[in-house]
């Protein structure tokens, strides 16, 4: 009998364990033993392996987090950490591992099969980072989050009259902030991937309280600023009284959301087919709401970056 391992790996993400339990449960169903390895590559040199049937995997799909657990390994990228993986896998006799994190996962996953074995990639990390897919687990989901955190701080704001800068996640990717702004209708957003003028946005906010408004909202991706220094800079243009929040890993927490469970089904489902189909080596994803796969180096070489349509829209409509 074949057998499977599944790991998460890096930051959790929403949508994590939907991933983990469509991979068991279609693997199960197709004749294949089933493996859970416990946080992560670290798990993984330490051969903290467990073995994955229905019942293991049962009342996880609505629950954020990854019951497997997850962490960050210096060790691993190391050929010595990387052998002793390799071992671990041999030894149990896994033929197939699935990776579930971004892109130092997706790193982790490309070393194993330089030592023989045949990984895949599922896109585990909120920041939808991840080139070559339209969507990341848990992205939709911290969306949502971030959304009702900016309706909720609106509220406040508008009693009090104040300026709120809120930093939401995203070192390199200000996919979060800038849909999350769209959504919410705020007055300015800063992203890493766009050239950002404090003055002109303090300009803005400013004459926006001259004409009457009783408050404002700016979001800032973490990759772009950090809200207290954001908030500074406007209360000193303006003179009005301006708040930073930081959002912080509440963004990670939470029920997964609807598209986030369906997506994660969708790509744990395809990966038991294309281990199936004799096609390894790859990193799945969705484009066009059609589940694809590309190869890790194709992965690698691709260049990240927001829809610039959309921030378009977000200029025609602030």
């Amino acid at each position: 009998m074949k057998k499977i391992a599944v790991l998460t790996s890096g930051g959790d993400s929403q949508g994590m364990n939907s991933a983990i339990r469509a991979v068991v449960r279609t693997g199960l169903r197709h004749g294949f033993e089933m493996y859970g390895i416990k946080r992560g590559f670290k798990g993984l040199m330490a051969d903290d392996f467990i073995e994955l049937g229905s019942r293991e995997v049962s009342d996880i799909l609505y629950r954020g987090g990854t019951f497997l657990q997850s962490a960050r390994s210096e060790a691993f990228k190391t050929e010595e950490g990387q052998l002793k993986g390799v071992a671990n896998l041999k030894k149990r006799e896994i033929d197939y591992v699935v990776v579930i994190g971004g892109d130092g996962s997706y790193r982790g996953a490309q070393a194993l099969t330089r030592h023989g074995i045949q990984t895949y990639g599922l896109p585990g990390t909120i920041d939808n980072d991840i080139p070559l897919t339209d969507y990341t687990i848990g992205f939709d989901t911290t969306l949502n989050v971030v959304t009702d955190a900016i309706g909720n701080l609106r509220d406040t704001m508008s009693s009090h009259e104040r300026v709120s800068v809120i930093e939401a996640m995203g070192r390199n990717c200000g996919d979060i902030a800038l849909q999350a702004g769209i959504s919410s209708g705020v007055d300015a957003i800063l992203i890493p991937e766009v050239n950002n003028d404090i003055d002109k946005i303090a300009d803005e906010i400013k004459a926006g309280f001259d004409r009457g408004k009783s408050h404002s909202i700016v979001v800032v991706a973490e990759g772009a600023g950090n809200a207290e220094d954001v908030a500074n800079a406007i209360k000193e243009r303006t003179g009005l009284d301006t708040r930073p929040t930081v959002l912080g890993h509440i963004q990670r927490g939470g029920t997964p959301s609807a598209f986030d469970r369906v997506f994660t089904s969708r790509m744990g489902h395809r990966v038991i087919e294309l281990i199936e189909e004799g096609t390894y080596n790859v990193a799945l994803g969705m484009q066009e709401n059609r589940i694809t796969y590309h190869t890790f180096d194709e992965i690698f070489s691709a260049e990240n970056s927001i829809d610039d349509r959309l921030y378009k829209v977000f200029e025609d409509l602030v």
